[in-house]
């Protein structure tokens, strides 16, 4: 393995060998299995739990690493082909990745999407051209509609919960006041089709998952045995559901037009979530949610402080997965 960039690039059983992996070094750790190694992350927008646990999982593992942000200590870095740099950004990613890359085994980068042009997001136009300048070992930390290492947790977190291979799961778009990207429901959309779930993407008008990506989990559903369908229909969406994955995302039906994302969020506060959205689901249903979380917002305080939330199982699960792929990537491929 040399790049752990989008779950689609592997099979379900690489998924289930790299999640069979993250068990074993839990339970049995080896804190010296990439004693030298050294670990580079690049994070072009903010983080907690992908940083941490990435520096966290490298140290348990015996390697070290370095932090870059740019504009905080170092240079600010630009990503756009041909511009004119008299601006703020002193260097370009064109000089500036090649070297991160020489210092480290490993490099990960973290990169959002503009939320400008759909077409350019879903073909993750940025990370695309700043990984071709990357010779080393690559991670996803998060693009413009991949956040592999969030969905790789995810899975564990279901695993570990004991929710059927088959179960009911809904993915539901929740108020937030400014338009968030597409990573994290995009990659959660294609992990629960993969583990062969009857997924139902349930959302507002105008908040329909681009069709690129509805297609993409339709496939994956389809080798695995599970479904992929949309509801706009808040009860019959959760009847039954075993786990409700709360997430905010932007307006896809005039993308980038933030006047017009603005007035439809504006009638869409009561999309919060509170312990009546279970009301037809099943007895024992759990919430999860990537965090951050805005409370009593996306979702009510009593909600995520009761006992159906696995929020905080959920966040720890990216340390051991993220272990797994940094040993796949450094250690396996020795």
């Amino acid at each position: 393995m040399r790049r752990f960039v989008d779950p689609a690039d592997f099979s379900r059983e690489e998924v289930l060998s790299l999640l069979e992996l993250a068990r074993r070094l839990e339970t049995r750790p080896e804190p010296h299995a990439l004693s030298g190694k050294i670990l580079g992350l690049l994070f072009m927008n903010p983080s907690l739990r992908t940083l941490a646990s990435f520096q966290s999982g490298m140290a348990r593992l015996g390697g070290s690493s370095f932090v870059i942000t740019p504009g905080a200590g170092t240079w600010q870095l630009e990503t756009r082909a041909g511009v004119i740099m008299d601006g703020a950004a002193a260097e370009h990613v064109n000089e500036g990745l090649p070297a991160l890359a020489s210092y480290c085994d490993a490099l990960g980068i973290r990169v959002f999407a503009d939320g400008k042009d759909l077409a350019a997001d879903v073909s993750e136009q940025k990370f695309s051209a700043m990984s071709r300048l990357i010779d080393k070992p690559l991670i996803n930390l998060e693009s413009a509609v991949n956040h592999p290492c969030q969905s790789l947790a995810d899975w564990k977190t279901l695993d570990e919960l004991g929710v059927p291979r088959n179960g009911k799961f809904v993915l539901s778009w929740a108020y937030h006041p400014r338009p968030l990207p597409l990573a994290v429901p995009a990659s959660t959309l294609h992990m629960a089709a993969m583990r062969g779930m009857e997924v139902v993407v349930l959302r507002p008008e105008g908040f329909a998952l681009p069709e690129a990506l509805m297609d993409k989990a339709r496939r994956a559903a389809s080798a695995s045995g599970g479904s992929v369908r949309e509801s706009t229909e808040r009860n019959e969406a959760l009847e039954g559901a075993h786990i409700v994955y709360v997430k905010e995302w932007a307006l896809t039906a005039n993308y980038g037009d933030e006047a017009a994302d603005a007035a439809a969020r504006r009638q869409l506060r009561d999309w919060s979530c509170t312990e009546s959205w279970f009301s037809t689901s099943r007895p024992d249903a759990r919430l999860i949610h990537c965090l951050p979380v805005r409370r009593n917002v996306a979702v009510a305080d009593a909600l995520l402080d009761s006992a159906r939330s696995a929020v905080q199982r959920q966040a720890y699960n990216r340390l051991p997965v993220q272990m797994a792929v940094l040993y796949r990537l450094l250690k396996q491929a020795e």
